[in-house]
């Protein structure tokens, strides 16, 4: 039993010490902090590491320890690094990472050995806290500018942002692209291996599945897009539910960004947040980039992008209506290249690039794409395939 309490206390000032390493070099990159946000950032997680070692300090003295000498056990390397002027704060901030990183796994294993209620408590209590800020010291670190951007970042946790994809003038666009070039290589690569012979059939089949491959492809690509913000929304949901505070300062610091000082970002976010739905909107817009109208229409989309590479397929197909052998594979060549011109630009309608770049480069794919499909169709034919 005395070797148990023994082994106990051995632990809890181990955690102790741990803790205050914490604070000596969360002080020290605050120390030489010179951005006020980022400053006043660090200094919080001393008090967060300092609440630990108080923690553990109160199970310490529950178990008849004497915490006066305590200081003396605080790592010297972490005392001198804190007292060093000069170190650049990406080793410190990189130290701190490790340091964090390690107690984490230290922390985890203590419970599978320890079954006190109390001490347990302690254990929730740090993950939580540790949860809560342990993006920002990543983040803090990869990024030598601050302010509110930061803290922001890091309590997103890295989040994904998205847009609206269910622009339908984008999908039809894509779709005639799709098909163009689709069908082109095709009976390019048709008019090399036979010399001119069932191109017109392979071509329409070939639209046929590109048609029906392109609807089912937009019809499944908008419905799991819709799925997916609906995820995003039922976890934000969730995460307002648990804890609205942390929600509202992520909505403060992202007005803050707007321009807006501390004190009215703070008004206004809070403000929203006292109604739940409103905070989830104004949320689900900020954070996520989900807007109200920013749920696709599956068969909408499926439409469109059918619709449009069946136009593009058919389009190569022209002359060999009126036409047969050379003349007509002539004939598609300039109307696909054409065309090819004409849907690259149009693209500029959803792009930022200007209307002849965008052309031109279509251009040149869509020769790229005849020349070496019926390259290819020769060397087939060669080989007697």
């Amino acid at each position: 039993m005395q070797g148990n309490q023994a082994y106990l206390i051995k632990t809890l000032k181990e955690n102790w010490r741990r803790e205050m390493m914490a604070v000596q070099l969360y002080q020290a990159a605050a120390d030489m902090e010179s951005d006020d946000r980022r400053r006043q950032i660090l200094s919080q997680l001393v008090d967060v590491e300092r609440k630990h070692a108080r923690l553990w300090e109160e199970r310490l003295q529950a178990q008849g320890v004497d915490i006066t000498d305590l200081q003396s056990t605080i790592p010297a390397a972490a005392t001198a690094m804190r007292n060093r002027k000069g170190v650049p704060q990406a080793i410190l901030l990189q130290q701190i990472e490790e340091v964090e990183n390690g107690n984490a796994a230290w922390y985890q294993s203590q419970r599978n050995v320890i079954d006190d209620p109390e001490i347990v408590q302690v254990l929730d209590v740090i993950d939580k806290d540790e949860a809560d800020h342990d993006s920002v010291v990543t983040d803090l670190a990869k990024r030598p500018a601050g302010s509110a951007k930061s803290r922001l970042h890091g309590l997103w946790g890295e989040e994904r942002h998205r847009g609206n994809s269910g622009d339908w003038v984008g999908d039809a666009i894509y779709g005639v692209n799709d098909g163009l070039g689709a069908i082109f290589g095709i009976i390019s690569g048709v008019a090399g291996f036979t010399g001119g012979k069932y191109v017109l059939m392979s071509g329409l089949f070939g639209a046929l599945a590109s048609t029906l491959s392109m609807g089912a492809g937009a019809w499944l690509a908008t419905k799991s897009e819709n799925e997916l913000m609906e995820s995003e929304l039922a976890r934000e949901r969730q995460e307002i539910a648990e804890d609205p505070a942390h929600e509202a300062e992520e909505l403060a610091l992202l007005y803050e960004l707007k321009g807006f000082s501390t004190a009215e970002a703070k008004d206004i976010a809070d403000r929203i947040a006292s109604d739940p739905d409103e905070l989830l909107k104004t949320m689900a817009a900020e954070e996520l980039g989900i807007h109200e109208t920013s749920t696709g229409s599956p068969w909408r989309s499926a439409l469109f992008g059918s619709g449009s590479t069946l136009v593009g397929g058919i389009i190569p197909l022209i002359p060999f209506f009126f036409m047969k052998g050379i003349p007509a594979m002539i004939a598609a060549a300039i109307i696909s290249i054409a065309a090819h011109f004409a849907v690259g630009a149009a693209k500029s309608l959803i792009t930022v690039r200007s209307w002849w770049a965008s052309g031109l480069e279509m251009t040149a794919v869509g020769v790229i794409v005849g020349v070496v499909s019926y390259a290819l169709g020769l060397v087939g034919a060669s080989l007697h395939l």
